[in-house]
């Protein structure tokens, strides 16, 4: 494997972006579907738990995920976790204004070494986070520790970043077809330079990897959200 960023580097890029990322319609841009998948997904999770009171949110960044669950519900316990300090801050601010009665805490660090009580949380997200994930076993005992942290009928809804399995498909629709759409945004060298970002810092699997690994680690059900091009969108019950 190339060298990737380190955790640090990664915590000291997102201490500089809190400003754009608190912005739900365009501080995702280069993500596709970032504000469908939003809302899909707290919509999901509301039709499913119409009582949900417990929610981790790994890699919460700014809270706009949580902001945009507090649509459906008068109040929740949020655990939020995330490497940025300023993140965090900013994210506890934002839910804090109106999760009236509700109760938010913080845990900065790495989320696969916090630590957190089991069988405990009706509800997971995970949005563009586990994509920093690196070898097989990393993948495994993350989804486990995952596992564990849920009730039983819990769940874990995640959007992210997914590679394709086949190289030539690959190629098509991550190369060419997302490119074309960064270049549109902006222009080529706009880019060169977000597909450098994703090449130093990132390592996505696929959809089905993922499915799969949810499965093996003892998800009863996965389901698919959406997908479009490199993004998706997916749940998985306990």
């Amino acid at each position: 494997m190339k060298h990737k960023s380190t955790l640090k580097e990664i915590e000291e890029r997102f201490d500089k972006d809190v400003a754009r990322f608190s912005n739900m319609e365009t501080g995702q841009a280069t993500t596709l579907d970032a504000t469908y998948n939003m809302e899909l997904i707290a919509a999901g999770i509301s039709n499913v738990y119409p009582q949900l009171e417990k929610v981790l949110d790994i890699g919460c960044g700014a809270g706009n995920y949580d902001i945009k669950l507090l649509q459906y519900y008068a109040a929740l316990d949020f655990t939020l976790v995330d490497l940025s300090l300023p993140m965090l801050e900013k994210a506890k601010e934002r839910v804090d204004e109106i999760n009236i009665g509700g109760k938010v805490s913080v845990l900065k660090g790495d989320f696969r070494t916090v630590e957190l009580p089991e069988c405990h949380y009706d509800v997971i997200m995970a949005t563009a986070v586990l994509h920093h994930l690196r070898d097989d076993a990393d993948w495994e005992n993350t989804f486990k520790k995952l596992y564990t942290w849920l009730k039983p009928g819990g769940s874990i809804w995640i959007f992210d970043l997914v590679h394709q399995a086949n190289a030539d498909l690959q190629a098509l629709i991550y190369n060419e077809k997302y490119g074309q759409y960064l270049t549109g945004l902006k222009d080529e060298e706009y880019r060169d330079h977000v597909f450098a970002y994703i090449e130093k810092e990132d390592t996505p699997r696929s959809l089905i990897y993922q499915l799969d690994l949810l499965k093996k680690v003892g998800f009863a059900n996965v389901d698919i959200l959406h997908k479009n091009l490199c993004f998706a969108s997916f749940v998985a019950f306990k």
